[in-house]
């Protein structure tokens, strides 16, 4: 485009810009016709279904002031009416609820059903946790459920650290000032419940890390837990930090991540199809490029910086960034927020490199702290959103996918976990971890439709699938009950994304532990009899249960002719 407006053909570039119809680029800003007119300070975007309607929803953390506080803010929860319109409910759904916010993430920490909200503050505030009456209505029970730590914090995100079942979170802290001081970053446990206890001074590595930017959960070495990346804006030796993740919460330093600086925001997906999760260090490279990591051998002990592989690689002043497949052609690409310049999107070869796409995104030069991607309207089209904060008119945008192709891609169920019949927990129900990825990603991994859990019992396909549990990022968590001693289980993943496509996983089978008992004793105590006789005849007519000894679907006179077979 600046090669046309410095050439003498200006004015026919002009007014071809002029005929071009609107729907000519791929995304389009709606902004005037889909959000509320406001002019606020934002820090950060979560998108994630607020009230339980089915759509998604958008929270804008805000919080006045650069490097020194100002004026409190209202957060702002906006309301999607399932077609992409929104509506600013904050005075009901927010009532009351200000402050000098610059994070926000979204999980279920009580176990209700619902998503609950921890929004971090700068200045040495305490971070605000917003728990959902499960209809969308948020109150602050930070002063109950937190320990009562002031932090100076940009992010603070959820993931299942222990493999316990619940949320567990991780905070930037960058001192008693503000963000661009130095402290020791927070991890705080989960008592399955929502009231967390602090375990930094245990669990994470000891020392104070400056100008803390972002904090994003990512399982680097495919072993099921969650690994963290501490993204901060601070050159050498302040670089983003890797934290290995031992299993149990328990956190180490991984070395070999490239350094980086200035970094604004840590984003992972697999850019190249290997199976694993690479990197991208927003601002971070040489000048303020981006600095794009590959995750070399799968276990994130070995990285090689490709930031060349971003072409071009300008030196402006980002802020955030997500990949999505905004082609349809089955890998991962890139786009970028700018605060110093426009958005920009990159296409991905299949391999990890990207060149800049023309043509796709309009070019609005405006102040981007903030990029989140999502279909908002459900028309199977990822569409995205930016927050704007510290210069400009504060007004953030929503841009829609109008003439890219529709998702037609299945998840990628990347690996799902053996289960080690030996190890069953003291209910002996036994754990199943998955990791899946899909057509976009961001700090939450992608917003499932549903994901489950499959399994069937010694062959019989009689039991309903068991939905799994968001840990964090990518990876999933689903229990299977206790099973007969010595049965054969096979289990496997079904994941659906919001398009309605569903990613089927490897099957993998275990046998639990003990003998398994002759066909028909119910009661386990080695002799088909009387009790066993009784416990089938009040299975009768029945569908689906421990007395369909054949798994036909009923309990019939073929389980009855089984039984007396074995009468002992």
């Amino acid at each position: 485009m600046k090669s046309l407006l410095s050439s003498s053909t200006l004015g026919a570039a002009v007014s071809a810009m002029i005929v071009l119809p609107a729907f000519a680029q791929q995304f389009q800003q709606q902004t005037s016709t889909r959000f509320p007119t406001q002019s606020e300070y934002t820090n950060y975007n979560a998108v994630f279904d607020a009230d339980g309607d089915g759509d998604l929803d958008i929270f804008f953390a805000n919080g006045q002031g650069y490097s020194s506080q100002g004026a409190a803010l209202q957060q702002r929860l906006y309301i999607n009416n399932g077609a992409g319109f929104f509506a600013d409910q904050s005075s009901t759904r927010l009532a009351g609820i200000t402050g000098w916010c610059r994070g926000v993430d979204w999980g279920d920490v009580d176990g209700d059903g619902d998503m609950d909200l921890i929004v971090t503050q700068d200045f040495n505030k305490l971070p605000k946790l917003l728990i959902n009456d499960g209809l969308g209505f948020f109150t602050d029970q930070a002063g109950t459920r937190l320990p009562p730590l002031t932090l100076s914090s940009m992010r603070g995100m959820f993931a299942d650290v222990d493999n316990d079942g619940d949320l567990d979170i991780v905070l930037n802290h960058s001192g008693a000032v503000s963000r661009f001081g130095s402290g020791q970053p927070k991890i705080y446990f989960n008592n399955g419940l929502g009231v967390f206890t602090d375990m930094t001074a245990t669990n994470l590595p000891a020392g104070n890390i400056a100008e803390q930017m972002d904090v994003i959960f990512c399982d680097v070495d495919a072993d099921f837990d969650l690994d963290v990346f501490i993204g901060t804006r601070a050159s050498s030796p302040n670089q983003t930090r890797l934290w290995k993740n031992n299993g149990a919460g328990v956190f180490t330093n991984q070395t070999g991540f490239p350094a980086d600086q200035s970094s604004y925001a840590i984003d992972t997906a697999d850019i190249d199809g290997d199976g694993d999760m690479d990197a991208i260090s927003v601002n971070g490279g040489s000048s303020n490029q981006e600095l794009l990591a590959r995750n070399n051998n799968g276990l994130g002990t070995s990285w090689t910086n490709i930031s060349s592989s971003i072409v071009p690689n300008p030196t402006t002043d980002d802020n955030d960034c997500r990949f999505l497949d905004y082609d349809n052609d089955g890998d991962l690409d890139l786009l970028v927020g700018s605060l110093g310049s426009t958005e920009r999107i990159y296409s991905n070869n299949g391999a990890g490199a990207f060149a800049q796409a023309a043509g796709i995104i309009p070019s609005v030069s405006d102040a981007t702290l903030a990029i989140d991607v999502a279909d908002y309207d459900g028309d199977g089209r990822i569409d995205f959103i930016t927050g704007q904060g510290e210069s400009g008119a504060f007004q953030n945008r929503i841009y829609m996918n109008i003439t890219g192709p529709i998702d037609d891609k299945a998840p990628k169920v990347l690996g799902t976990e053996q289960v080690v019949p030996a190890s069953p927990d003291g209910a002996q129900v036994y754990i199943v971890r998955t990791r899946v990825i899909d057509s976009y990603s961001a700090h939450h991994g992608f917003h499932a439709a549903s994901m489950e859990l499959h399994y069937t019992v010694n062959g019989c396909d009689q039991y309903a699938p068991i939905a799994m549990k968001w840990m964090g990022n990518s990876v999933w968590r689903g229990v299977l009950p206790a099973m007969p001693n010595g049965a054969l289980v096979e289990y496997h993943v079904e994941a659906t994304d919001r398009a309605g496509n569903t990613g089927l996983g490897a099957v993998m089978s275990f046998t639990a532990p003990g003998t398994a008992p002759t066909l028909g004793d119910f009661n386990q105590d080695g002799q088909v009899d009387g009790d066993d006789l009784g416990t089938l005849l009040g299975f009768w007519g029945d569908a689906f249960n421990e007395g369909d000894l054949n798994c036909d679907g009923a309990v019939d006179g073929d389980d009855l002719g089984t039984l007396l077979g074995n009468w002992s």
